[in-house]
């Protein structure tokens, strides 16, 4: 067991931690999603904030070390027909301040996601990843994710 992993706290992400969690997307340089420290983009993602936190199947949760918030990642609930009507766990917006990469904290949130799906009585656990993202690639093999399907979008803004 890696040291900080007994340290690492997980829970729901709170309004007074945006500021913190905008920081972590905003110095993500592999992303392109045009993330942003700049105080007149606040009230963009206060709105999101709000929106989540609104919504009964999706939750932003922040990892923190010491008292002080190094990670988030998010979840959504997606109930289809396939699978006779089952119910998956996406995980998405996982990202790890660049300086803490390596401590079992991305470790940390993916066994708590993955805990939390079980405690759900889902029916599997899924995330994508920018296929730049190699290093994470490894990373999500190594906790027992399997690379299965291939993605595709439609940017629309």
């Amino acid at each position: 067991m890696r040291e900080t992993e007994l340290a690492v706290s997980i829970r729901t992400a709170e309004r007074d931690d945006l500021p913190d969690v905008i920081a972590l997307f905003a110095a993500d340089t592999i992303g392109g999603h045009g993330d942003t420290n700049d105080p007149a983009a606040f009230a963009d993602y206060l709105a999101a904030f709000e929106r989540i936190a609104a919504t009964p199947s999706e939750t932003l949760y922040v990892a923190e070390l010491d008292g002080e918030v190094v990670a988030t990642f998010q979840t959504t609930i997606l109930t289809t027909l396939v699978g006779r009507g089952s119910s998956n766990m996406m995980i998405e917006a996982v990202q790890t301040r660049q300086d803490m990469r390596g401590r079992g904290i991305g470790e940390a949130m993916m066994r708590f996601a993955i805990g939390e799906a079980r405690r759900l009585g889902l029916s599997k656990v899924q995330l994508s990843s920018n296929r730049e993202r190699r290093d994470a690639h490894r990373f999500y093999e190594r906790v027992g994710f399997e690379p299965s399907h291939l993605g595709f979008k439609i940017r629309l803004k």
